[in-house]
């Protein structure tokens, strides 16, 4: 058996909006390769590809950046290709249609998201947001069938959502932001080998920033292990954990989402929390100003959008300190 996982952000450099790490895990039984990691595109292809448009109408899975649209189409929904393969993938872990039929608050909740406690967090959305919901059982029943022929089951998804408020009493503590998203990163693992202690996890993590070593950091996060450096270098960085006899190891990977089939899902999943959250957050002060054009939240729009909304912060004295992250 070998547990094979991915973990991935979306939402570092955003001014509004949370910071969002999600992971996936998968459990593939059978012959597994000699060497390298399994090619689970590969292994999946009768209902997964990389390409957002398909012959046969496979699902794609890819770096979330390649699959979100832009805001300003007028014929495709941004969301469609993220959402397809999100809902399609987590209905398959669940073996559940719940997290389909929305509202979004069901999906949050599967995939252990906990949502802040702000005013423009109150609504919830209905999903899917892209898609008619026989789409996604389709997709669904694609993925569930593309798994079973080949031995692999998609046993996690879950995701972690910092908001302002969090983000910024977090960065003061950690000194960074990225001691944040390490700590994030650190406490997805955690649940990974918690989970399966005895069957050597291999979890791949997008590398943060352009950093090549993290023994320091990881030692921080798992005191009571022994880390071993494997390798270290501008591609690749891994590290072997032991706590007792149970091992896990984890490689930091220069564009893992375009190697790693787990690192792309989480990629999208973390990218479609995120914007199901900016969904509400925009709602809320388009409930208070209608005329407001929508922001993703970075920083060049945030700051537009927080002088038109302004009035609104004032009128109805919210923190600023809760709603506008540290850059």
């Amino acid at each position: 058996m070998l547990v094979y996982a991915g973990i991935d952000e979306a939402g570092y450099g955003p001014m509004l909006g949370p910071l969002c790490v999600a992971g996936t895990a998968f459990v593939l039984e059978g012959d597994l390769p000699e060497r390298g990691a399994p090619n689970l595109w590969s292994m999946l292809s009768g209902a997964v590809c990389r390409r957002r448009r398909d012959r046969r109408h496979r699902i794609a899975v890819d770096d979330s950046k390649k699959l979100k649209g832009a805001n300003s189409s007028t014929t495709v929904h941004p969301l469609r290709d993220l959402e397809r393969g999100v809902l399609a993938f987590a209905a398959a872990a669940d073996e559940d249609d719940a997290v389909i039929t929305g509202p979004d608050a069901v999906l949050l909740d599967r995939l252990g998201v906990e949502v802040a406690r702000r005013p423009w967090y109150d609504s919830t959305t209905a999903t899917p947001v892209a898609h008619e919901a026989d789409e996604i059982r389709i997709a669904a029943s694609r993925v569930r069938r593309a798994l079973e022929r080949a031995g692999v089951t998609c046993a996690s998804i879950r995701c972690e959502a910092l908001d302002a408020g969090d983000f910024n009493q977090r960065v003061r503590r950690t000194g960074t932001k990225a001691g944040v998203n390490f700590e994030a990163v650190s406490r997805l693992v955690a649940a990974i080998w918690n989970r399966w202690p005895d069957a050597h996890p291999r979890v791949v993590v997008d590398r943060q920033g352009g950093r090549t070593h993290y023994l320091d950091d990881l030692q921080v996060a798992f005191p009571e292990s022994r880390i071993r450096i494997v390798t270290e270098s501008e591609a690749l960085c891994r590290y072997e954990l032991r706590r007792g006899d149970d091992p896990l190891t984890i490689s930091f990977v220069r564009d893992s989402e375009r190697h790693h089939l787990p690192v792309a899902l989480a990629s999208m999943t973390a990218k479609y929390v995120r914007e199901l959250l900016m969904i509400r957050l925009n709602r809320f002060f388009r409930g208070h100003r209608p005329e407001l054009k929508p922001t993703a939240g970075y920083v060049t729009d945030a700051r537009r959008y927080l002088a038109d909304i302004d009035p609104v912060i004032d009128q109805l004295g919210l923190e600023r300190e809760e709603l506008i992250r540290v850059v």
